[in-house]
């Protein structure tokens, strides 16, 4: 009797994630089927340039939200781990109140766009598009297939590899990116977005339900404490020093966030997706990424990246887990569809049309593109399985290209006349300093810095590397301009007193 209600536990189980997977899809389709398409990059990029702020919001929300967080932060198991997201609400007020406006008076569909015009050349642009596309191939997709597969793995049980489950998410987020672009999956990632959180927030009130609303008792003070220690992965320290850096990098400069803030008609459209995404983010996000981890410990003890899974198997009744199993796999199939469509705009706009030709029809190319894309990742996935916590994992990774991309950013928009070569002196610095720092044995050790520090050393060295090798080498003198460009008073170029 037992194992026949098991059985059909498993199948009511799997009927509710299929079901909620094909309604999240059969409401996407309803919503983009009469959209014109001409294939231009617009069109497949940018959605055309129509969507709402509310799609802003969402699309924002659900590329950043997948279970890199749910898994890799709750996989930490201590509260701590929450000002990861609270700190984005620093980063998506300088994207509403900074880029945004940039962007659209630039009329980009990349942010390497921005970078061209306000440098003397494309080498830039180029060479910062590249750090982005190897970024997303060899970090942010298979990361988000591994940890959406080992959520999968741990709520459906072991017997099915994890790798299978990878490639189940990848074949359908190819799937959205290759027939749908950006509109698609904006629309998806609103649909899903509401049903992830609502059921995320409900998964917080399971779990404390299950230990009585008592987290305290037998779980460690550092594990409940907002206020890091020196050797905890956020020292409190660091909130005032890298942290700010890191979240306008990931939130304002980074194309696979910034490019849903330029698919909406308007600056004042743009901005108030980013509005509510910065309120979710505030509001919603941070009890959900880090309040379950704390009771997987109290319950399991110490079980890392599993805690997630094992914990919504243990409070959710079946036909629920099941649903949360969709709405999970919805996150991960809509963060992995943005993440590829964004990395077909950069190769289609920056690569294939300056160094093969002309793109008719970026449908046709991104469809390629995406496969190519989609096949790497998931031949990536077993490397992340080694990976002692996923979400510390990349946040490492990052700065590998993080502060110094971010340098070529400040430096172009508070500096007139410097040299692409200059900012590429920079952003080249910046990785091999950083690189040092990371890989290199005892080099950490002897700085003495966490990484979260030494992302501020090396976005100075970044930013200084630049002006000094514009001085010394190419002999050009910077002139600074400060907020001017901000205000509208700056030059439309970065190169030339006469600039247009």
């Amino acid at each position: 009797m037992y194992g026949d209600t098991a059985q059909f536990g498993s199948v009511l189980q799997l009927a509710v994630f299929v079901a909620l997977l094909s309604l999240v899809a059969a409401l996407t389709w309803w919503k983009v089927r009469s959209a014109k398409h001409d294939g231009s990059e617009k069109d497949v990029f940018l959605a055309g340039k129509g969507l709402s702020w509310i799609f802003v919001a969402g699309a924002i929300t659900l590329t950043n939200l997948s279970t890199d967080q749910l898994v890799g932060m709750n996989g930490n198991q201590m509260l701590l781990l929450a000002w990861w997201e609270i700190a984005g609400f620093v980063g998506l007020m300088a994207l509403a109140f900074v880029f945004v406006p940039l962007y659209y008076r630039y009329n980009c569909t990349t942010v390497t766009e921005l970078l061209e015009r306000r440098y003397d050349g494309r080498s830039i642009r180029t060479l910062i598009s590249a750090i982005f596309i190897a970024g997303n191939l060899l970090i942010y997709l298979p990361a988000a297939l591994y940890s959406g597969g080992l959520f999968l793995q741990s709520l459906f049980g072991a017997a099915i590899p994890l790798i299978v489950f990878s490639i189940g998410l990848a074949l359908i987020s190819a799937a959205y990116t290759v027939f749908g672009g950006l509109r698609a999956v904006a629309v998806m990632d609103t649909f899903s977005g509401i049903g992830i959180l609502a059921l995320a927030l409900l998964i917080v009130f399971l779990a404390l339900a299950a230990v009585d609303f008592d987290i305290v008792t037998d779980v460690p003070a550092e594990r409940l404490s907002m206020v890091g220690a020196a050797d905890s992965p956020i020292p409190f320290h660091t909130l005032f020093t890298g942290m700010a850096f890191i979240q306008i990098f990931y939130w304002s400069t980074n194309q696979n966030i910034t490019q849903k803030a330029m698919a909406a008609p308007t600056v004042k459209e743009a901005q108030k997706g980013v509005f509510a995404a910065a309120a979710v983010r505030i509001l919603v996000v941070p009890p959900i990424v880090v309040i379950p981890g704390v009771v997987a410990f109290k319950l399991f003890g110490d079980v890392g990246d599993a805690a997630y899974g094992r914990l919504v198997a243990e409070v959710l009744p079946t036909w629920l887990s099941g649903a949360f199993a969709a709405m999970v796999a919805a996150a991960v199939i809509t963060t992995f569809s943005a993440v590829l469509n964004s990395t077909v705009a950069l190769y289609s706009v920056d690569f294939h049309e300056q160094f093969v030709g002309e793109v008719k029809n970026h449908w046709k190319l991104g469809a390629v593109m995406s496969v190519v894309a989609t096949i790497t990742a998931i031949a990536l996935v077993p490397m992340y399985q080694n990976a002692e916590s996923i979400i510390n994992l990349l946040q490492q990774l990052n700065g590998l290209s993080s502060m110094p991309i971010l340098s070529a950013f400040i430096v172009g928009l508070l500096f007139r006349d410097i040299a692409a070569r200059s900012a590429i002196a920079g952003v080249v610095c910046g990785i091999a300093l950083y690189a040092a720092y990371t890989f290199i044995e005892g080099f950490s050790a002897a700085v003495g810095l966490h990484y979260i520090d030494f992302m501020v050393v090396t976005l100075a060295a970044s930013i200084l590397s630049a002006l000094l090798f514009n001085r010394f080498v190419l002999g050009r003198r910077a002139k600074w301009i400060g907020l001017e460009l901000f205000r509208g008073k700056g030059p439309i170029t970065g190169h030339g007193e006469n600039a247009a």
